[in-house]
């Protein structure tokens, strides 16, 4: 305590810090003294209240030495304080036992305990923990970015649930409200023949009233005559009752031939799992369009990363298929099919794609095949509908112009594995056209 006192400025109390040497020989920190300083507004020695007589007082470089000394020596002997020893036979720990993952002395070292026991010096086993923990903490960093990513996976897959959840309501509510028309509509017309019919008969009923009246008092004697000419009288009008058969013969059928006026059939639909951040699609799935990325999308293996890119949602490995597009006043775009196995996130995308591909700033078509050379193609007009023709089985890709009927090129290609739509769109909409919906309805003749 003595010491301490020694060393400790009389303003802050605590051990000097850049002490300084005033004319009256008392020593004061350069800092506090300049704070008691401005605080009193004049240049007084905080001790004994003599005034100084220089305002930037010399360093008190005896007295400084002598403070860091007494701090350095202070800390030494703290360090030696916490130092641990050994329980058992009083000597410092310098070694770790790594079988038995404590530290131990020298001498435990040589004991039974602890004898042909793999041990190193505890500064070796100190950087060796340090080591490991930086590696866990780097695990655990990794592992709170892959569980951040899942909680906006889950997130995102929340949200896709709400909004698929309500385009099939709006959908059924479409579909609801198309057979509450029909209902409507229908028994509307059962409803006019009814009150058609019905007028017939009240009005047949009154003639038949008044003729009834007039005859009445003949009745008794012309009995006979009467009984032949009822039948003269009876009336002969066809289709008086209601034509239940055209109301009900196949209702439901020619209800659903209805439905087609507002129903719509896409061969191939979008996956939005797949879209580049950029490509935004319809609530139908059926266009995409390049536009700035307004909402946070989870980086999923599925998602195209580097081009704007979407593929359709169902793979083929046999049979054919045809899909139409219309690639409108698009400035680059690109149709074809991909490989599966292809991944979606590097630039190297084109090497599994049979695709046909324009670019306006070079006003150029041409065909990309992998391991080929692109072939170029000169159209007779610009191409506004295409058709992508894919035979998975004779290994053919082709492309025509639907305007024109014009055939533009066939890839040929022998597929091993399963191949996805893809559609390449840089700037305007790019749509799939609805297929046409025909009925074909096949008498069956009966063999006895």
């Amino acid at each position: 305590i003595d010491s301490f006192t020694k060393f400790s400025c009389p303003v802050c109390c605590d051990i000097f810090r850049d002490p300084v040497l005033l004319s009256c020989s008392h020593s004061v920190c350069r800092t506090c003294l300049q704070q008691f300083w401005e605080t009193k507004g004049s240049q007084e020695c905080p001790v004994c209240r003599r005034r100084s007589s220089k305002s930037d007082p010399p360093c008190n470089r005896a007295l400084k030495n002598l403070c860091e000394a007494f701090l350095e020596s202070r800390s030494q002997r703290a360090s030696a304080e916490f130092e641990v020893l050994c329980s058992l036979h009083n000597e410092k720990l310098k070694l770790f036992c790594l079988e038995d993952q404590q530290p131990v002395c020298v001498v435990c070292n040589l004991s039974k305990a602890h004898k042909n026991h793999n041990c190193c010096p505890i500064d070796e086993a100190v950087c060796d923990f340090k080591t490991s923990l930086e590696r866990l903490q780097q695990n655990l960093k990794a592992l709170e970015e892959v569980k951040q990513t899942c909680d906006e996976t889950a997130a995102h897959i929340k949200c896709q649930a709400q909004h698929t959840e309500r385009q099939i309501k709006e959908e059924f509510e479409k579909l609801h409200q198309f057979l509450r028309d029909e209902e409507s509509a229908r028994i509307a017309a059962l409803k006019e023949e009814e009150e058609q019919k019905s007028h017939m008969m009240r009005r047949k009923i009154e003639e038949m009233n008044g003729e009834i009246e007039s005859l009445s008092d003949q009745i008794r004697n012309l009995q006979k005559e009467m009984e032949a000419e009822d039948i003269l009288f009876l009336p002969k009008v066809s289709a008086l009752l209601i034509n239940v058969a055209k109301h009900l013969s196949s209702l439901k059928f020619r209800v659903w031939e209805n439905m087609q006026k507002i129903l719509q059939y896409t061969p191939v639909t979008l996956d939005p799992n797949t879209a580049h951040p950029h490509l935004h699609l319809s609530d139908d799935l059926t266009t995409a369009e390049c536009r700035p990325q307004t909402s946070l999308l989870p980086d999923n293996p599925e998602r195209f990363e580097v081009y704007p890119c979407v593929l359709g949602s169902e793979g083929f490995n046999s049979g054919t298929h045809c899909w139409d597009v219309d690639v409108g006043g698009s400035e680059y775009w690109a149709l074809g099919v991909i490989r599966e196995s292809e991944s979606r996130k590097g630039s190297s995308v084109w090497d599994s794609v049979w695709s046909l591909h324009y670019s306006k700033s070079s006003n150029e078509y041409w065909i990309s095949c992998p391991g080929q050379a692109d072939h170029v193609l000169t159209p007779t007009e610009k191409l506004q509908r295409v058709r992508v023709q894919l035979d998975w089985d004779r290994g053919k890709v082709t492309f025509t112009d639907l305007i024109t009927s014009s055939h533009l090129h066939t890839i040929t290609h022998t597929f091993t594995d399963t191949v996805f739509p893809i559609i390449y769109s840089y700037s305007s909409p790019v749509r799939l056209l609805p297929a046409k919906i025909s009925v074909m309805i096949e008498n069956q003749s009966v063999v006895c």
